[in-house]
C-alpha cells in the first residue's frame, strides 16, 4: 500500500529525470555539486521527494540553489520564470482568509506551502534567487512576512521590474491572479 506522501515508482522516475535535466541545464545555480550525490540523497528521502513533486506539479520548476555544509542538506528553490501557476490567487495566511467577508480565495500561501511540506521564501532568499536569473517580471510572489508587519494586517510580496527587485506590502487578505508564492525545501 502506498503511503500518502510517497510517490509511485513511475512518478519518482519522471520527477528524478526532470530534476536531473534541470540540474544539468543550469549548472551556474549550483557550481561544484554533482547530480549523483543529489539523487542518492533524494532517493533516501521519499517524503522530501514527494514535496519536490508538489513543487513541480504546481509549476514551480524546483532546482538546487546550494548545499548547506553545516546541516548537510541540499537547498531547492522554485525557478519558474513567473510565479507558479498552480499556486496563484491565494491570500497570505489563514487569518487573512477568515477575515474576508466575501469573495474568499480557495487557499492561502502559508497553508499551501505547509501542505506541500515546503517553506515560503524570505525576502533575502527571494533576492538571492534573483541573482540567478530574471524572475517574476510579469507576476509577483508572496514572501515570508515579519510578525510585526503581519500583526498590523499587512503582508509582503516581491517582483522584478525595471531590472530591479522590489518589495511591496499589501493587506494580507488580498489576492490576485498574477500573485503566488515561491518555495524552498531542504533535503
Amino acid at each position: 500500500m502506498q503511503k500518502a506522501k510517497d510517490l509511485k515508482s513511475k512518478q519518482r522516475e519522471e520527477l528524478l529525470k526532470a530534476l536531473k535535466a534541470r540540474f544539468e541545464k543550469n549548472m551556474n545555480r549550483h557550481k561544484g555539486l554533482e547530480w549523483v550525490h543529489v539523487q542518492a540523497t533524494l532517493e533516501t528521502n521519499p517524503e522530501k521527494l514527494w514535496s519536490l513533486n508538489e513543487m513541480e506539479r504546481t509549476g514551480g520548476e524546483p532546482d538546487i540553489v546550494g548545499y548547506d555544509k553545516k546541516t548537510g542538506k541540499y537547498i531547492f528553490y522554485d525557478f519558474a520564470e513567473e510565479s507558479p501557476k498552480g499556486r496563484r490567487s491565494v491570500c497570505y495566511d489563514r487569518k487573512a482568509l477568515e477575515s474576508r467577508k466575501e469573495f474568499k480565495p480557495n487557499n492561502t500561501a502559508l497553508d499551501m506551502a505547509a501542505a506541500m511540506g515546503i517553506e515560503i521564501l524570505t525576502e533575502e532568499q527571494y533576492r538571492e534567487l534573483q541573482t540567478l536569473g530574471h524572475f517574476d517580471t510579469k507576476t509577483s510572489s508572496w514572501v515570508r512576512t515579519p510578525a510585526e508587519i503581519r500583526k498590523l494586517g499587512g503582508a509582503l510580496f516581491c517582483d522584478r521590474r525595471y531590472d530591479h527587485v522590489f518589495v511591496y506590502h499589501n493587506g494580507a487578505e488580498s489576492y490576485y491572479a498574477a500573485r503566488a508564492f515561491r518555495g524552498m525545501l531542504r533535503v
